[in-house]
């Protein structure tokens, strides 16, 4: 009889079900440590990567309107999910300074260290506001968000996080939001639009080759982590999209066959020659899907606000 294997981490635990699976996948949430943070800011600065650009212009072209949607009349609780570096939110953050409305904002994310240097920036640039931040996942998190019910909550889901999920889940996550909502609280969240499938793929397969890091820091994580022992370069980075779904693709290839260990699992992990692992989804939307999502969800779109290029659009949801 096989012995049962015991897991110390979550993290051990996804690996060795992914790594398990037939086709092999690993969750892309466990990119995201010290380096995969890193990679990911020189991601959102990258030419290529129009979705930070467009976000930034809609912040920057309807920041009082924005704001305005957000005041209640004992102020409110701004706390966003997969907060980042905040780079963008700094925009509507000095504005609601410069204003003196009244609020608190709650940065959300599973890096403790990106919340960390997110707290000291803000300190440093604007000490004026008043900052909570949280370590966790956004459903671990959601969990907690109905307890702030004394005042409004604006909840924030920016940089089209919500992409990274299938629309089922998307659903599910979305449902779990407007649980924890009253109904004076909304969620501003953004939704990457379908476009030129060129522009799409050249978003997640730069030159430079920092994407394929940010997707290979999956495997250093597990190298160092659970000491396996990977080597990076037998694997290909590979992005697919379908412009029929809307679904753009992220994988890992193995170049050639090969055997990895994972020492801390006791496991090996068989690849065959072009054998993938999938490591990440990034879904495009269009007025007629967030529609579709939001009414499965229990919501409704009171508002949106798009770039110059119509490329990228925040909207504004109320509870149902």
């Amino acid at each position: 009889m096989k012995p049962i294997t015991i897991f110390k981490s979550a993290f051990e635990e996804d690996t060795y079900k992914g790594l398990n699976s037939y086709p092999k996948y690993l969750l892309s949430k466990y990119i995201y440590d010290e380096k995969g943070d890193k990679l990911f800011q020189k991601i959102m600065d990258m030419p290529e990567y129009y979705l930070t650009e467009c976000e930034t212009e809609i912040f920057k072209a309807h920041t009082s309107a924005i704001a305005d949607s957000f005041n209640g009349p004992e102020g409110f609780d701004l706390i966003e999910l997969g907060a980042g570096d905040g780079k963008k939110t700094k925009i509507l953050l000095r504005h609601l300074a410069a204003k003196k409305y009244d609020f608190t904002y709650q940065p959300v994310d599973i890096s403790q260290n990106v919340l960390d240097e997110l707290k000291a920036s803000l300190l440093k640039e604007l000490p004026e506001v008043e900052v909570k931040t949280q370590q966790g996942t956004y459903f671990k998190t959601l969990e907690r968000l109905s307890d702030y019910n004394a005042r409004k909550k604006v909840i924030l889901v920016l940089g089209s996080n919500i992409g990274n999920l299938l629309h089922k889940d998307a659903i599910d996550f979305l449902k779990n939001i407007k649980s924890s909502m009253s109904t004076e609280d909304m969620l501003f969240m953004g939704f990457d639009q379908k476009k030129s499938p060129q522009k799409i793929l050249d978003a997640y397969n730069d030159p430079a080759g920092i994407t394929e890091a940010f997707n290979k820091n999956l495997l250093n994580r597990i190298n160092q982590e659970l000491d396996a022992d990977f080597n990076l370069d037998s694997f290909l980075h590979w992005e697919t999209y379908d412009p029929e779904t809307g679904t753009a693709k992220s994988f890992l290839v193995s170049k050639i066959q090969q055997e990895v260990n994972i020492k801390k699992l006791d496991f090996t992990a068989h690849f065959k020659a072009w054998e993938t692992i999938h490591t990440e989804i990034s879904q495009k939307y269009d007025d007629d899907v967030v529609d579709w999502l939001a009414g499965e969800s229990g919501l409704r779109i009171e508002n949106s606000f798009t770039d110059s290029e119509q490329f990228y659009k925040n909207y504004v949801f109320r509870k149902d």
